[in-house]
């Protein structure tokens, strides 16, 4: 998924192996990932979606894009698992990571140019996976007592 402020920018799925930067989208206000070397496109996450940073996580105070130096804070952990927060509400953002400590970040608070590696998709987003919210066929024999194989 991809934060409701991108729907200008171009975006693509992640992929396991990609190498991303959080990144501030030209015609947005909303930071996010981008793969390395193509920094015009946003790489969305689905929920469920395990990334590592390579150093600890900074992450930005709101006002600290209006004043420069103002930082916020590091997270000591380098995993952490995409989700969707506030969903209920539309016009807000969404995207945010859940850090093994519990605490939950939204991407667009994170600090521009922190480097990222998806280690694994949901099961869901695997290719050959079904969705757990498709609906399934269930195969039955109308024949009485006659086991199906």
């Amino acid at each position: 998924m991809c934060d409701y402020s991108l729907h200008a920018v171009a975006t693509r799925p992640a992929k396991i192996s990609d190498k991303l930067v959080s990144t501030q989208f030209r015609n947005s206000q909303t930071r996010g990932f981008a793969a390395v070397g193509e920094p015009e496109v946003a790489v969305c996450l689905r929920p469920g979606t395990e990334i590592a940073f390579d150093r600890d996580v900074a992450i930005d105070h709101g006002f600290a894009r209006l004043l420069p130096g103002l930082g916020f804070g590091r997270i000591e952990g380098r995993t952490a698992r995409f989700r969707q927060v506030n969903t209920d509400r539309p016009n807000t953002h969404h995207d945010a990571l859940e850090f093994s400590d519990g605490r939950v970040v939204l991407v667009t608070d994170l600090c521009e140019g922190q480097h990222v590696t998806v280690l694994q998709l949901p099961a869901a987003a695997e290719p050959g996976r079904q969705d757990d919210n498709a609906e399934t066929a269930t195969i039955t024999d109308a024949r009485p007592n006659v086991p199906v194989a």
